[in-house]
């Protein structure tokens, strides 16, 4: 069993006499993180002695928070599964997904997922917890994922979230000509009412925002990029099809397979702020090869 995810405060002068409920709650502890503290293994402790939160603080106090060992659900299995790591400190890691790799295991891709990859990958680390995938991709889309490694720690980017402060960039390869520069595609989307994956643009829908601008256009189709103001499900390939450019690659909503096998859709960029230590991150990961094939084929018509 790993150690516990523990989070240190000392409290300052303004502290002094305020309840330690009071005092977690200011450093975004949840209520609900504070009852698995209580019940489920976790511990507080004041200047080394353990406490319960009515405490009341004094200035000077060194508090440590000792987080619940967190357990993967038991369907969900370890794989040593090679992952592209291009951060990771003590509360997160961002990875570099492939396409062809679901982001959680599913009926018809029970083994191979990011998530088994990193349950793995926790294990042999010795680090006790589950999957808190922060930004997911859908199985056959590249590119960037954050990844928090532990539930409070998800909390608070969930807060980054609805704030706007996780921010990512994709690039895409759309079909046809696109003939405007830059543009916002603006469309409710909802679960299509005949399928359980499938989206569309419906006026029942939940709000959804895509901005959008034109890299490069080639004979037949044009290199984008786009920027995500939500966050729906398969949001770009809906908003790109409803435009009347479907992604290359993409036959649910339009696109064919003639350049691609996959849809050609990769998060480039990731940036958010870091829970912690308040620095703003900002990765970067290039286009794969399929879509630079797709690109460099063009070039050459």
């Amino acid at each position: 069993m790993g150690k516990n995810f523990t989070l240190e405060y000392t409290a300052g002068a303004a502290d002094q006499g305020k309840l330690l409920r009071e005092y977690l709650k200011e450093k975004e502890i949840s209520k609900s993180a504070l009852t698995d503290i209580k019940f489920k293994g976790g511990f507080i402790s004041v200047n080394g002695q353990e406490v319960n939160v009515r405490y009341i603080l004094k200035s000077g106090d060194f508090v440590r928070v000792g987080f619940p060992p967190e357990v993967p659900s038991e369907g969900l299995k370890g794989e040593e599964i090679p992952l592209e790591i291009l951060y990771e400190d003590e509360h997160l890691l961002v990875v570099n997904k492939p396409a062809g790799m679901n982001t959680i295991p599913s009926r018809e891709h029970p083994y191979g997922s990011l998530a088994s990859a990193l349950i793995g990958y926790y294990e042999r680390s010795g680090l006790s917890a589950t999957t808190h995938i922060v930004t997911r991709l859908d199985r056959d889309t590249s590119g960037l994922v954050l990844i928090a490694k532990h539930s409070h720690v998800h909390h608070l980017f969930s807060k980054q979230q609805r704030s706007g402060d996780v921010k990512r960039k994709y690039e895409a390869i759309a079909e046809g000509i696109i003939d405007v520069d830059e543009g916002s595609i603006e469309e409710p989307i909802a679960r299509k009412q005949d399928s359980i994956i499938e989206r569309e643009v419906h006026p029942d829908g939940q709000y959804a925002c895509t901005l959008f601008e034109v890299a490069k256009r080639y004979g037949d189709f044009s290199h984008i990029i786009l920027r995500l103001l939500t966050g729906r499900t398969h949001q770009i390939r809906v908003h790109m099809s409803y435009l009347g450019h479907p992604l290359l690659g993409d036959t649910l909503y339009g696109g064919n397979k003639n350049k691609i096998s996959r849809q050609a859709l990769h998060c480039c960029e990731l940036s958010f702020i870091h829970p912690f230590s308040q620095k703003g991150l900002r990765f970067n990961a290039s286009l794969p090869p399929d879509m630079n094939a797709v690109l460099e084929k063009g070039r050459s018509f």
